[in-house]
């Protein structure tokens, strides 16, 4: 199974992955969209 961020699709392979929950299922997000998620889209 691959690993992808949920905001951006981006594989595995090509970002650094923190683990989350949202809308009640475990996801990961990859620290490129994560000031996304904590500050909203501008």
């Amino acid at each position: 199974m691959e690993i992808k961020c949920f905001v951006c699709n981006a594989a595995e392979k090509e970002r650094v992955y923190l683990p989350c929950y949202h809308e009640g299922e475990q996801k990961v997000v990859c620290t490129r969209c994560l000031p996304t998620l904590i500050h909203g889209s501008h």
